[in-house]
């Protein structure tokens, strides 16, 4: 068996000197043996949303599952704190990070660490709705043999209300929040993946660092032949901190428009294809006060490497309109929005999933 350094140090063996990986502090690393799902908590500071993220996380019932956190830059005091709580604790691995790996980085670190057979993810500053999130999503993959991925709802802090800066989905899909359908992305404040579908799509692109991350993996994913499936019924309570949002008003503008416009190159757009979009980035930004960082961000974009370029497989195309571009409708209508600063924006088979023999029995 590998000792935990020879872990660390595979998942990374030519990206990262052993000195920049990531070290258990507190807690434990996932046991060797099977349980159901690994829950994964990136944090940089917010103590006690992070806290009661991971209390959330430990009241999941009815399933066996670990829980991993990676922090990436807190003060201090926090971690010591999270040390102090964490020492001994079996059912947490608590790991500090020496430098900041981002979003997609930090992700994929946390998920090769375990062997849970879903993986699901919520964010720093949000809680579990409920007790039995992580149980129903483990029911829904087992319902769906090319279910993938699983968009939780993601209500606001109070939980009586959408997160609207959360809604990552066709505006004209907005009345059925409380249902399910069947989609192209997630948002990554509360989602779940199946691990199979993780493994063959290749798990997040780390030169993302931060946004778009999650539906460049999901692209991946439905080009895999897997289905993503937003399911209301599942949700989580996300605090609005605006500190942390992606903002026009700064640096993140970059990020944001470099990542959305290579996702388009990845799968084939040509530039004069994307023409209408680029206006749009540079539109906005100039109202936003961002011109430059869109500017920059359409040049960082044009410089990312494109070798794996390649074509929408007929039945991707069929699934993306169906699921996506029909609910988008014109680019007129994509336009308005992005200007107002909204937010717009035989397949293969996994293995079985072996469901949860607990029910909802209380602790």
């Amino acid at each position: 068996m590998r000792t935990e350094t020879e872990l660390l140090s595979s998942l990374w063996p030519e990206r990262y000197a052993p000195a920049e990986l990531p070290s258990l502090a507190a807690g434990a690393a996932p046991p060797a043996g099977p349980y159901d799902a690994d829950i994964i908590i990136l944090t940089m500071g917010r103590q006690n949303a992070t806290l009661a993220a991971i209390d959330s996380a430990m009241r999941q019932q009815g399933v066996t599952a670990h829980i991993t956190v990676l922090d990436q830059g807190s003060p201090p005091e926090m971690r010591r704190e999270c040390i102090r709580l964490f020492e001994g604790c079996a059912q947490i691995g608590y790991y500090i990070a020496p430098k900041n790996l981002g979003v997609a980085g930090g992700r994929n670190f946390l998920t090769g660490l375990g062997h849970g057979e879903v993986i699901v993810a919520i964010d720093n500053d949000a809680v579990f709705a409920d007790a039995f999130v992580t149980l129903d999503a483990l029911r829904r993959f087992a319902e769906a043999p090319l279910l993938g991925a699983i968009a939780f709802r993601i209500l606001d802090e109070t939980g009586e209300a959408l997160d609207e800066h959360s809604w990552g989905y066709p505006a004209a899909l907005r009345a059925q929040a409380a249902g399910r359908f069947l989609t192209t992305t997630f948002i990554g404040a509360g989602h779940a993946i199946l691990r199979a579908a993780w493994e063959q799509a290749g798990g997040y692109d780390e030169n993302f660092f931060f946004t778009w991350e999650e539906y460049d993996f999901a692209l991946r994913a439905i080009a895999a032949g897997w289905h993503i499936e937003y399911c209301g019924d599942l949700s989580v309570l996300h605090r609005l901190e605006q500190e942390a949002r992606v903002r026009w008003q700064g640096g993140r503008t970059q990020l944001y428009v470099r990542n959305r416009l290579h996702i388009s190159r990845k799968w084939g757009a040509g530039w004069l294809a994307l023409a209408p979009r680029l206006a749009g980035y540079l539109v906005k930004g100039a109202l936003n006060g961002s011109f430059m960082d869109a500017a920059r961000g359409i040049a960082a974009a044009a410089r990312m490497d494109e070798s794996g370029r390649r074509d929408m497989p007929p039945a991707m195309r069929r699934y993306m309109w169906e699921h996506e571009a029909r609910h988008r409708g014109s680019f007129l209508r994509w336009l308005g929005p992005e200007l107002l600063g909204k937010k717009s924006d035989q397949p293969a088979r996994g293995a079985p999933i072996r469901r949860a023999e607990a029910g909802r029995a209380s602790g």
